[in-house]
This record gives structure tokens, sequence and C-alpha cells, in this order.
């Protein structure tokens, strides 16, 4: 009696020497043919239906209408910050200049020529750099000389989330 020896291909044969190769073969054929066609009229046919897709349409929409009112409040917040930011920055040269020339400056372009700003920021509100200057006979201090530019204001006829003019600010 001789006892059959396992084969040592792992594809081909079993634990009890019994190829296996043709029961695959056969049950893979066997599951495909369970399988839906993909160009078969049946109910279990691949895809989304109208109504999955008008509910995912749907809740897109909900998302966006909630979305772009914030993203927009948060566009004309960031324009206000960098209004005062600007106006800040201005504001302070001005006042240096007064206060190291003894006299006010002319213009904006003062600042600018003299070293005490880089360029002259555009206006957050009009996109151009056209700020609407203040020119008083007003000394900002004792040693003052000249008078000039003594504040700065957004050229914008828009109104600010507090209610509030820029061209007030």
């Amino acid at each position: 009696m001789t006892t059959a020896k396992p084969s040592r291909d792992p594809i081909n044969a079993s634990p009890n020497g019994v190829h296996s190769l043709s029961k695959r073969l056969v049950s893979a054929r066997a599951a495909d043919r369970s399988r839906p066609a993909l160009n078969s009229k049946s109910h279990e046919a691949r895809g989304f239906s109208l109504l999955e897709l008008m509910v995912v349409m749907s809740i897109i929409a909900i998302f966006l209408s909630i979305a772009i009112p914030t993203y927009s409040h948060s566009i004309v917040a960031a324009r206000e910050k960098a209004l005062r930011s600007d106006l800040d920055l201005l504001r302070d040269s001005i006042w240096k200049y007064t206060l190291d020339k003894q006299k006010a400056p002319q213009s904006l372009d003062d600042l600018k020529k003299d070293n005490y700003i880089d360029k002259i920021p555009d206006d957050p509100m009009t996109h151009e750099p056209n700020w609407e200057v203040v020119q008083d006979d007003v000394l900002l201090s004792v040693e003052q000389q000249d008078p000039g530019v003594t504040d700065v204001h957004s050229a914008s006829n828009g109104t600010a989330s507090d209610g509030t003019a820029y061209s007030s600010w």
C-alpha cells in the first residue's frame, strides 16, 4: 500500500494530492454567471438612480447656501481689517514725518519720497491708491512750522459692516 505524496505545487494541488485547478475554474465560472451583466436591464445593474443624484445635489446646495454667505462676510471683514491697518500706517507715517521734519507733508508722495513708507498702499475698498487727504492749518507739534496733510481717509463711498461710512474712518 502506497500513499499518495502531496504535490509541492500550491496552485495545482490540494493537501490530499488531488488537483484542484479544475475545481477552481468551475467555481469561478459559476460565480460569473451569478453576477448581472453590465448591459442588462435587471434591477441589480450598477450606477446611481436619478433620485439618489437629486438627494446628493440637494445636500450640496444646502451646504453651499451656508458656506457662500460666510465666505462673503469673511472677505468683507478682511478688507475692513486691511483698511484699518493701512490707515494706521499712513497716519503714523504722517505723524513721524511731521515730528522729524517739523512740517507736515504736502501729499502722500512726500512720505514715499522721504522713505517713511515703501509705497502708497492701495485702498482695499477701491483697489487704487486714491486716499482722501485732509489738509489743515492745525499744527501737530510745537516745533512744526508749515501746515499740510494731517489725516487720511478712504475714498470709498461704501458702508462698513458696523454701519459707518468707510470715508469716516
